[in-house]
């Protein structure tokens, strides 16, 4: 709603009011978290554990980061191509406004009810949820070019990316001791945003040349691969 009520508040500059309200939220949030208090972890032993490649060797690691990170990679992919389609098939800036906005909810209003669902029935089987959804979005985007059609694209995409990468994420724990937790989250997080990175920057791109359906197929098959994969593997068992 933020943009729609200030991209065209300096006509000739479209967008440049909104940059700056932007700016400005920022700052007020900034502030407001300034004054919020949380608690200094415990310490954990910063030595000992099994080596890295011991860790990531084990049965799943590599389809759980394999997971999570093609979660996060399609969710940008598809979202910052989908305004470009829309306003190429001449749908409103507005109406493309709106669906970034219920795109947006769709992702992190899962995440109050998110953790309970795992803890009923489990990290891999909400990750795996989370990637039907994946392939639910890109064959409703497949299906037309409406505003409908993009808008629950939009929201099946959202609430995939909660599940799939939030799944993948409470997944990660199961293959790791709490002294070796700090190196196997930086290395899954560096593969999951490294990923995430390049379909970001490879989305317009594939979009300006080859359109919105190429860029909906071109997120199928990753997402079917990992759901496969996922699928196919075993539960974890950390090893004492």
């Amino acid at each position: 709603m933020l943009v729609t009520a200030t991209m065209n508040l300096w006509p000739p500059h479209t967008f440049a009011m909104t940059f700056i309200a932007q700016g400005l939220v920022a700052a007020v949030s900034a502030l407001v978290l300034l004054g919020v208090k949380t608690p200094e972890p415990a310490a954990q032993a910063k030595s000992g554990g099994r080596p890295l490649g011991e860790i990531v060797r084990q049965p799943g690691f590599s389809r759980t980061v394999f997971s999570g990170a093609i979660s996060y990679m399609v969710m940008n992919f598809l979202m910052t191509a989908a305004p470009l389609s829309m306003h190429m098939h001449g749908i409103s800036q507005q109406a493309s406004n709106l669906g970034i906005q219920w795109h947006v909810i769709a992702m992190y209003g899962p995440g109050f009810f998110t953790g309970k669902l795992i803890n009923r029935f489990g990290a891999r089987r909400i990750n795996a949820a989370g990637l039907v959804l994946l392939l639910l979005s890109v064959m409703v985007g497949l299906a037309g070019i409406d505003v409908m059609h993009y808008w629950l694209s939009l929201i099946l995409l959202g609430i995939g990316w909660n599940f799939g990468f939030t799944g993948a994420s409470a997944q990660i724990m199961d293959f790791h001791r709490p002294e070796e937790k700090t190196q196997v989250q930086s290395l899954n997080d560096f593969i999951v945003f490294g990923v995430m990175m390049i379909g970001s920057f490879s989305s317009g791109a594939l979009m300006n040349l080859f359109g919105w359906n190429a860029v909906l197929w071109g997120s199928l098959v990753p997402v079917a691969v990992a759901l496969i994969a996922l699928l196919a593997g075993r539960r974890p068992t950390l090893r004492g």
